[in-house]
C-alpha cells in the first residue's frame, strides 16, 4: 500500500506544469552560465547564489501548496486502515524525490555534459539536501495551520529568514561583539542555517574562501578538512530529520 500511495504522489507531481517549468528554468540558467563561462569552477561559483535562492524558495512553496491541495486525498486515504506515518512519508518523499530529480536534470545534466568538477558534485549534493530540508519545513508549516494562506505565509517567512534575514542577524552579532572571541559562536550560528552550510561547503571546495570575508580563515580551518565537511553534511541531514520529525508528530495528532 505504501508503494501505491508513493507512486500516485510521484505521478501526480510529475504531471504538474510548475515542476516542468522549474526544470526548464534551471536548465536554461545552468546552460546559459556554462555557455558564458569556459571554466568549470567559475560556472559553479556563478550558479551558487542562484541555487541557494531558487531551490529553497521553490521547494518550500511547492511543498506547502502540494500539502494543502492533497488534503482531500489525505482525508480519503485516512478512512482506510493505513497508518498516518505511511501517508505522511509517501506524500513527503513522493514530492521531494520529484523536486530533487528536477534539480538534478536542470542543473546536473548541463554540468555533467560540460565535465563536472568536485565542486560541481558538491553543488548537486547540497542542492538535493536543500530540497529535502525546505520541503520538510514546508510540511511543518502546512501541518501547523489549517488555513492555506497562513501556511504559505509561514513558509515564505521561513525562506526569507534563512535566505536573507539570518545573515544580517549574524553580521550584527559579529559587529556588536567584535571585541570578544566569537570563533565557536560563529561555527554554531553557521550550523543553524542550512543555506549557509551549503554555501560554505561549496565555496571551500572552490578555494575562494577569502571571498567569504574575515571569517573565511576560520571556515577554512574547520570546514576545509575532510572531518569538517563530514560534520557539516551531518548538520544538513539533521536539518532534514528534525523538521520532518516535528511535522510527523503534528500530523499524527492532527484532527482532520
Amino acid at each position: 500500500m505504501t508503494n501505491k500511495i508513493l507512486k500516485y504522489v510521484v505521478f501526480d507531481v510529475i504531471r504538474s506544469r510548475v515542476v516542468l517549468g522549474y526544470t526548464i528554468l534551471l536548465l536554461l540558467i545552468s546552460s546559459t552560465f556554462i555557455y558564458m563561462q569556459s571554466d568549470a569552477e567559475k560556472t559553479v561559483a556563478s550558479l551558487l547564489n542562484i541555487v541557494l535562492l531558487i531551490v529553497p524558495l521553490i521547494s518550500i512553496i511547492l511543498g506547502t501548496i502540494h500539502y494543502y491541495n492533497s488534503r482531500e486525498f489525505i482525508e480519503l486515504i485516512m478512512a482506510q486502515p493505513i497508518r498516518r506515518r505511511t501517508i505522511f512519508f509517501a506524500q513527503y518523499f513522493g514530492l521531494t524525490l520529484v523536486l530533487a530529480l528536477a534539480f538534478l536534470l536542470g542543473i546536473g545534466l548541463p554540468l555533467i555534459l560540460n565535465g563536472i568538477s568536485l565542486a560541481g558534485l558538491y553543488l548537486l549534493l547540497t542542492g538535493c539536501l536543500l530540497t529535502f530540508v525546505f520541503t520538510a519545513l514546508a510540511f511543518l508549516a502546512s501541518v501547523s495551520s489549517n488555513d492555506k494562506a497562513k501556511g504559505i505565509g509561514i513558509s515564505l517567512i521561513l525562506w526569507f529568514y534563512f535566505a536573507v534575514l539570518y545573515d544580517g542577524i549574524v553580521l550584527s552579532i559579529l559587529f556588536y561583539f567584535s571585541d570578544y572571541q566569537l570563533e565557536k559562536v560563529v561555527l554554531f550560528l553557521t550550523a543553524l542555517n542550512p543555506i549557509d552550510l551549503s554555501r560554505i561547503i561549496i565555496l571551500l571546495n572552490l578555494d575562494i574562501s577569502a571571498l567569504m570575508g574575515y571569517t573565511g580563515a576560520l571556515y577554512q580551518q574547520f570546514f576545509g578538512s575532510f572531518i569538517g565537511i563530514g560534520l557539516s553534511l551531518v548538520c544538513m541531514f539533521l536539518w532534514v530529520i528534525l523538521p520532518l520529525w516535528f511535522a510527523l508528530r503534528k500530523f499524527q495528532r492532527k484532527d482532520f
